[in-house]
């Protein structure tokens, strides 16, 4: 995980204390400092009864015009005045302050027109229109390749370059030569210790993580504060944003006590002591996702479902047996309470919170939009189907090829269902059009699938974790079929993930009449290297979330 900026959170990587605790001891929950809840904030009931939420109007992304106009001024580099978002813009005003200033910083009036190239081809690509990458080919010579002249002088410029060639599709080999030459520069930068802050730390954030595949709100943390360092800039502006954060802060922490209550329920009530105690990371999840005010029942809807299919994760790998694992599936693809009675005592209760919780979902959205709640049921057995055929694999000792693994492990990573959850809760943004590409196995959602799957395949062949029902994972796979080392096959697998990221930035391009909903196929893909950075799997060794977690729910930023 990159640090954050200094100030915000504390170490306690060391810390074995659970989340709940350490939250209400970082602040008290249930203070009378906090606003009234949002809609649906209130605490949860047992299990089992209705807890029916209005629907929110949709927070949306926007039309994106305020952000295009913005970033379009950026491009220009006379243009010394603010931003101004359009009318139609609903992204909460840190997260609007942190992107277009971010990117109006790159073309300063210092840099060259490496910086104004940049940033003029990440703004079409961002806004979801097609752009070619012809425009840098005037930073070549006759030989073909890009120019070093002076190259080193312009750590700006180049730290533009290589975010927005992160921004390529596939056949751009041109971007490709400018993600290498800026990286290549940029090390030697780094290296050699003439960088100060705040450049140096967006270069150092971008060379671990380029800024097109970083978390906003994140991001939003680090610039704030190096925005305030920049000479001439807004202070009214930076106040306002601090200001809507915290604001913003608010509601998600007593969500987050919300959330955290309705899962204490449950796991008090299914008894089942294998599966992770981990509601904290489950909320986070959602809120890479959905973090906008307005979405609020799009956020816990994905949450508790992705609590929920962990749990059914862990009872397929860690604890049922396989005869066991084929009755639990078959009573969810039955999906009816007389299926109670396939099942071993210990998955009953489980099996009853799931169907009383789908029913609740389906009360909560708009008569409208229920179909999309069946089709993420659908979606829901199928994902059980395939946890039951890994399970099949592990049992029989059956090696699977490369090919055979990713595409099974592809669908098993939960991605599927995870797109077609995104749908719920924005009756007036998501269009039968935007619904089918969100739900549908297609290049999104199966690229997310994939970057899902093999960056949690490295994290837990590095740690070493397996689990009793794991079957064998990509990296043991492509090991095993082309004898070489475990290096070796992750060089390879890193190489495909590239590739996965130019089909998602070729969806973006090919279908913006769906932008917001395609923004929130690319939010899936960009909380993977938000959990599995690093090589490391964040989700279940949560030490590496606390500081995180307490610099986005529970400390405010000072004003």
């Amino acid at each position: 995980m990159d640090p954050l900026p200094p100030g915000r959170g504390e170490d306690r990587s060391a810390t074995t204390e659970p989340w709940g605790g350490w939250i209400r001891r970082r602040r008290s929950i249930g203070s009378t400092d906090l606003p009234p809840p949002s809609r649906g904030g209130t605490d949860p009931p047992p299990p089992g009864s209705s807890n029916r939420l209005p629907t929110p109007r949709s927070g949306g992304c926007g039309s994106g015009h305020g952000l295009r106009r913005a970033m379009s001024r950026a491009a220009d580099p006379g243009d010394g005045g603010a931003w101004a978002a359009g009318d139609n813009d609903q992204e909460p005003c840190s997260s609007k302050f942190q992107e277009e200033t971010a990117f109006r910083s790159w073309p300063s009036s210092r840099c060259s027109t490496t910086s104004t190239s940049s940033a003029s081809s990440a703004t079409v690509r961002r806004t979801s229109s097609s752009c070619s990458s012809n425009a840098f080919r005037r930073f070549k010579g006759e030989d073909g390749r890009f120019i070093n002249t002076g190259i080193a002088d312009e750590p700006r410029g180049l730290l533009s370059l290589y975010n927005a060639a992160h921004l390529l599709i596939h056949d751009e080999p041109e971007l490709e030569e400018a993600i290498s030459l800026a990286r290549h520069h940029l090390e030697l930068m780094r290296g050699g210790g003439g960088l100060k802050p705040p450049l140096a730390d967006q270069i150092n954030r971008a060379l671990g993580l380029p800024l097109p595949r970083a978390y906003k709100r994140i991001e939003t943390l680090h610039y704030m504060l190096e925005y305030g360092q920049e000479e001439g800039h807004n202070v009214d502006l930076l106040d306002l944003a601090k200001l809507e954060f915290n604001l913003l802060q608010h509601v998600h922490l007593k969500e987050l006590r919300n959330f955290s209550q309705w899962w204490k329920n449950i796991y008090g009530y299914v008894h089942l002591s294998y599966a992770r105690d981990h509601a904290v990371e489950s909320y986070l999840w959602s809120y890479v996702v959905f973090y906008e005010k307005d979405l609020v029942l799009s956020r816990m809807i994905f949450a508790k479902i992705f609590a929920l299919l962990v749990t059914m994760d862990d009872t397929y790998d860690d604890y049922a047996t396989i005869e066991e694992s084929r009755k639990l599936n078959e009573a969810i693809q039955r999906w009816d309470e007389s299926a109670i009675s396939l099942l071993p005592e210990y998955m009953t209760k489980f099996y009853n919170t799931l169907l009383n919780n789908f029913k609740e979902f389906e009360a909560q959205v708009d008569v409208s939009g229920q179909y999309r709640v069946l089709r993420i049921k659908k979606e829901f057995q199928k994902l059980s189907a395939f946890y039951l055929q890994e399970a099949e694999w592990s049992h029989q000792n059956y090696k699977p090829s490369f090919k055979e693994q990713v595409a099974l492990s592809t669908l098993s990573s939960s991605m599927p269902l995870l797109c077609a959850i995104t749908t719920v809760g924005q009756d007036d943004v998501v269009t039968r059009e935007a619904f089918e590409l969100a739900t549908q196995h297609n290049s999104a959602v199966l690229a997310c699938g994939k970057i899902l799957r093999f960056m949690n395949d490295i994290a837990a062949f590095k740690s070493g974790r397996k689990n009793k029902g794991d079957a064998t994972s990509t990296v043991e796979c492509y090991m095993n079929e082309h004898k070489v080392t475990g290096e070796e096959a992750i060089a390879r697998i890193d190489s495909i993930i590239e590739d996965e990221w130019k089909t998602l930035n070729e969806v973006r391009c090919e279908h913006p009449q769906v932008l917001p909903v395609v923004q929130r196929v690319m939010n899936l893909a960009i909380s993977v290297p938000f959990f599995y950075n690093k090589r490391s799997d964040a989700y279940t060794s949560s030490k590496y979330l606390h500081k995180i977690v307490e610099c986005l729910f529970v400390t405010p930023i000072p004003i």
